[in-house]
């Protein structure tokens, strides 16, 4: 169905919102700036006070980073949250869930340095203890200075990494359905605290993982936790079709989003799947103002503040571990290798330097806000136009709102963007339903596996998260 201007938007659509809460902001300077609260990635009541300003403006979910490592140690200015120094994102999550009362919850666990049992468990108690309202941001791990913490040498292989990531996206969907919410009786009278019936022990004997289940936590009001993918390789477009419910995905331009768009919703229908049971959300940086004028200033105000080593870190960080520390600033970007780590944002990044040909200093610029994510300066009505025009156009079901600090920058989206798109019929006056699902338009999964088992014996390659 389309609407009457002859687009893709079926009647009544809407357009999903997320709060990416990342510390002072997704600026590289945010801390710097005057208005930040200082350590405001370890201060809880920072989280607190967005959590709650996203849940009254009625965002569909709130989402949280992670990392596993201390890094960036080459500069005294490298920020906390570049660093990997923050809060783990269950536990605050879970703090979170306590204070608010309708807004989703999705956190970032990585499958490279957990196991399955271990995070079903965890989310699906997160989810129960919020009314259902839980989603699983499900990532491989490919930073250098992740392993020594977890016994191992090295980074594990970009391949083998996708394949676990597959069988552990199974073992926790399988786990996730294995304990029936009939199983707990608790009739005082007879004695029978569950029935037996209920339970479904897992008995998943895989390349990677041998688990025996059924999970000890009962599904909760949405069933179970939503399931969050993110990256763009090939592999993550595949295990996003097999298996994700929404996916946040970086891109530069329209063209880029609305081709990842279309061919991951047309590899849906090989897995029996509907194009309306995956969400796409790109993640947008936007720096609003009420002019023109005002919200470059306040872009250039945070550009202004960034450190040259800094920026250097900043560019090995996100594309993949690339050092160019020892070519001039403003000189073109060298020639430089693949990487084990990041690929497909490694790619973007690369590939966005030569198409405007990039110095290095104007590359880590442009990066030190939205890391490789879309980025829009401007008024709400010129930031609304944009978000529509993906919208309407089949290259996004909402976006992942990427506040540049997030003291001011949540706040001006939330003041300005969202009543624009509001009087355009785009987005919520009033949540629909109490869960995460209701509020994504996703149906509560039935039966006790969400999607199916990879065959036996496969080698697992199809599917990842990056």
């Amino acid at each position: 169905m389309t609407d009457g201007n002859g687009t893709g938007l079926r009647a009544g659509r809407q357009l999903s919102l997320g709060a990416f809460l990342l510390e002072s902001g997704h600026h590289i300077a945010a801390w710097r700036d005057p208005a930040s609260p200082r350590a405001a990635g370890l201060d809880f009541g920072h989280y607190v006070r967005a959590a709650k300003a996203a849940e009254a403006a009625k965002f569909d979910l709130v989402f949280l980073a992670d990392s596993a490592s201390i890094r960036g140690f080459d500069s005294p200015s490298f920020p906390f949250e570049e660093r990997g120094v923050r809060l783990e994102p269950l536990t605050l999550l879970s703090a979170l869930a306590a204070v608010t009362e309708r807004i989703g919850l999705v956190g970032t666990a990585s499958t490279t340095y957990n196991d399955p049992f271990n995070i079903a468990r965890r989310f699906a108690s997160l989810d129960l203890l919020s009314g259902g309202r839980a989603g699983w941001n499900l990532v491989t791990s490919s930073n250098e200075s992740d392993p020594g913490n977890f016994g191992q040498h090295g980074p594990v292989p970009h391949a083998e990494r996708y394949r676990r990531a597959a069988e552990f996206a199974e073992v926790v969907d399988g786990l996730w359905g294995s304990l029936d919410a009939s199983a707990l009786r608790y009739d005082k009278a007879s004695g029978v605290l569950f029935d037996k019936e209920g339970l479904h022990p897992l008995h998943h004997e895989g390349h990677y993982f041998n688990v025996r289940g059924p999970l000890n936590v009962p599904p909760s009001p949405q069933g179970r936790p939503v399931l969050v993918q993110a990256g763009s390789s090939d592999d993550g477009r595949e295990t996003a079709a097999r298996t994700a419910e929404a996916v946040f995905v970086a891109y530069q331009s329209f063209s880029e989003a609305r081709d990842y768009y279309g061919d991951v919703k047309g590899r849906l229908g090989k897995y029996g799947r509907h194009p309306d049971e995956l969400k796409i959300l790109p993640g947008v940086f936007p720096v609003v103002g009420r002019t023109e004028a005002e919200a470059r200033e306040k872009f250039e105000s945070l550009q202004n503040l960034v450190d040259p080593v800094v920026g250097l870190g900043l560019l090995k960080t996100v594309a993949g571990g690339i050092d160019l520390s020892a070519y001039p600033l403003d000189g073109p970007l060298p020639e430089v290798p693949e990487t084990n780590s990041g690929k497909s944002r490694q790619k973007l990044l690369l590939e966005l330097a030569r198409r405007e040909n990039y110095s290095i200093r104007q590359l880590y610029l442009h990066i030190a806000g939205a890391r490789g994510h879309w980025q829009l300066v401007g008024t709400a009505a010129e930031i609304a136009d944009q978000l529509e025009y993906y919208f309407r156009n089949e290259a996004a079901d909402g976006f992942n709102v990427m506040a540049p600090q997030l003291e001011w920058g949540l706040d001006d989206f939330i003041e300005l963007v969202i009543p624009e798109l509001r009087r355009r019929g785009l987005f919520r006056t009033e949540y629909g339903g109490r869960t995460l699902r209701d509020h994504l338009g996703l149906a509560r999964p039935s039966g006790r596996r969400r999607f199916a088992p990879i065959a036996a014996g496969s080698s697992y390659s199809e599917a990842a998260a990056e």
